[in-house]
């Protein structure tokens, strides 16, 4: 499989729907190219790398983007059969089609080439061009706080990342002063010797995990994203929260590998610090919000700070970051996409005014309640196994007051969602009785995101696991 196909495919799909065919069968288009990317994908896992060197250098793969590409293109694939449903089902929505699936596929394009960069300038422009092929989705027309939503996500994205790039280029500086050549290939900087510890690698580091913690919605540049994440439509929602987010993520861990063999003090205050205080701020906004999408995106808050927490930690964590990563991932999807369910419905975001959604909406109410556990952590979701593990790994690395903390927020989140979610689903159903019936087709991105989540917590198919392993080892550092 040549992986340059995973970014020219869907750039190609894009530049298709110039022709007015294409554009009349716009959601064919986007499931079709989806599900060949999302095939090639699957077949780039199982089978042995490209051949280094790929376009000069600048694509490599590797354990990583082996497994964040099968991740993410499936996601996609899930969320492309879903907006086929919502536009088959919703014909006002076929107005504006061509345009989403024209801006959904160059966010493809983009989130692949992110996974697959082996150069930071690339890396960089990468997520650059996530952005601005998101930002435009996120505007509902006639919205306008949907506007507000996505000038604000627009400017803290390329603040966060305008940070990263001073921080790379530091890293360039800090490499010339101490006496090696400057380079930006992720290859070369892996290889020995490794990145010298002086002002310019410490001040690049620093900046490098602000800029990208902006664009993961780490504490304390988190505020874009709870508006976001609530206005945009659930479709655009789930492309942010679970690849985008991912795509984020790539990109810091490769940050991580690159410096932790002479900065591992730096790299784990920090990213403990950053953790810890976005679990704090998720909390209280978890316990505030009367809002079902803003308390996801809240959620997602928790997560990013659960995960730089791992991240910190490092070694012992990294499987049971990893799982914990995957998994939500596939627990965003389904609650973003549901939740979008249930505002079609019911016309309000309002926990309160939502009721008897097990009897109202089985479906939705299903996928709800496993969602809602899955994002507590109830066994035998993923998340619980990869919680465990980084709780375990606090433990073992004498981090006892941030395992404390972490326990006690932790605890404090579980009440608060439960408030807020369980009487949605179990309480007096609403006296409206005009729902149209839920069919099986539109559940089914959903169910196969919920057939994943549990296989990661019962039985990681071995070559699952093995990939997941090298992942592991990549990010444990000396």
């Amino acid at each position: 499989m040549s992986s340059i196909a995973l970014v020219l495919l869907p750039a190609l799909a894009s530049v298709a729907l110039l022709a007015r065919a294409a554009r009349e069968r716009a959601t064919l288009v986007l499931v079709g190219a989806s599900a060949i990317t999302t095939a090639l994908a699957i077949m780039g896992a199982a089978m042995p790398p490209d051949a280094p060197g790929l376009l000069g250098g600048f694509f490599r793969v590797d354990a990583t983007s082996r497994l964040f590409m099968t991740v993410v293109d499936s996601i996609f694939l899930g969320i492309s059969l879903y907006v086929m449903h919502r536009v088959y089902t919703t014909p006002a929505l076929r107005k504006d089609i061509a345009r989403f699936v024209w801006l959904a596929l160059l966010f493809l394009a983009a989130a692949n080439a992110v996974l697959l960069a082996n150069h930071l300038v690339l890396l960089w422009i990468a997520l650059e061009a996530t952005t601005l092929a998101a930002a435009p989705l996120i505007v509902r027309p006639g919205i306008p706080a949907s506007h507000r939503a996505s000038w604000r996500y627009l400017l803290f994205s390329s603040v966060g990342l305008g940070v990263l790039l001073v921080g790379f280029i530091c890293l360039g500086r800090g490499l010339e002063s101490g006496g090696q050549a400057p380079t930006f290939f992720l290859d070369r900087l892996l290889a020995p010797p490794a990145i010298p510890v002086n002002a310019w690698t410490k001040l690049g580091a620093a900046l490098a995990l602000l800029g990208l913690g902006t664009k993961l919605g780490l504490a304390p540049m988190y505020s874009w994203l709870p508006e976001a994440y609530d206005e945009a439509p659930p479709a655009v929602a789930a492309l942010l929260g679970a690849i985008q987010f991912n795509c984020v993520l790539v990109a810091l861990f490769r940050v991580v590998q690159v410096l932790r063999p002479t900065h591992a003090s730096l790299l784990a205050g920090e990213l403990l610090t950053m953790g810890i205080v976005s679990v704090v701020v998720s909390t209280v906004g978890i316990i505030a919000t009367r809002n079902l999408k803003r308390l996801i995106a809240y959620a997602s808050i928790n997560h990013a700070g659960v995960i730089a927490i791992g991240l910190g930690v490092g070694k012992s964590a990294s499987y049971g970051l990893l799982l914990y990563v995957l998994s939500n991932a596939f627990i965003k999807a389904i609650l973003f996409l549901t939740a979008g369910t249930i505002k079609a419905h019911y016309h309000t975001k309002d926990t309160r005014e939502i009721s008897g959604l097990i009897e109202d909406l089985p479906y939705s109410g299903g996928f709800l309640m496993v969602g809602t556990f899955a994002l507590l952590g109830f066994p035998p979701f993923g998340s619980f196994l990869g919680e465990l593990l980084i709780l375990s790994a606090l433990v073992g690395s004498g981090q006892m007051l941030v395992f404390a903390a972490f326990c006690v927020l932790i605890t404090m989140t579980f009440v608060a969602t439960g408030r807020a979610v369980f009487p949605m689903i179990w309480g007096e159903p609403t006296r409206r009785r005009s729902w149209p019936r839920q069919t099986l087709p539109v559940a089914l991105p959903k169910l196969g995101f919920l057939v994943a989540l549990v296989v990661l917590g019962v039985y990681i198919p071995p070559p699952v696991s093995s990939l997941l392993a090298q992942v592991a080892v990549c990010l444990e550092g000396p």
